[in-house]
């Protein structure tokens, strides 16, 4: 499968959004406004898995090598997998999205934001 066929855009399932193709390298894989994915990766990019469930945000998980990453939560199998935060393309993800999955996390909430917003 050709990369342009693994990073393209979307009509978001959950809110409806329509979601750009990332522009920085990386592989579009979940809204950047509600931060919903679907079930389609195997492996990252190949699209070849058959449930195709809704993965909703779960939180975030921070990885020194990878950086912040949203972990999402498969509603019809139960997988879990995390994905990195998409920010310096001409769609990020919302800052406030991302900051609510801190939940009570308040003190990494402004650097969550900070971080996104200083790399636009």
């Amino acid at each position: 499968m050709a990369r342009e066929d693994e990073n393209r855009g979307f009509i978001c399932i959950n809110c409806g959004a329509n979601v750009c193709a990332l522009t920085n390298g990386g592989y579009r894989n979940h809204c950047p406004v509600c931060l919903c994915s679907v079930h389609v990766d195997v492996r990252p990019g190949d699209r070849r898995n058959e449930c195709r469930g809704l993965m909703r945000p779960a939180g975030l998980a921070y990885r020194r090598k990878k950086g912040w990453q949203i972990v999402h939560v498969c509603e019809r199998c139960g997988a879990r997998g995390a994905n990195l935060i998409a920010e310096r393309t001409a769609q990020p993800d919302d800052p406030v999205s991302v900051a609510r999955l801190a939940g009570g996390l308040r003190e990494i909430e402004p650097a969550v934001i900070g971080t996104i917003s200083r790399r636009r």
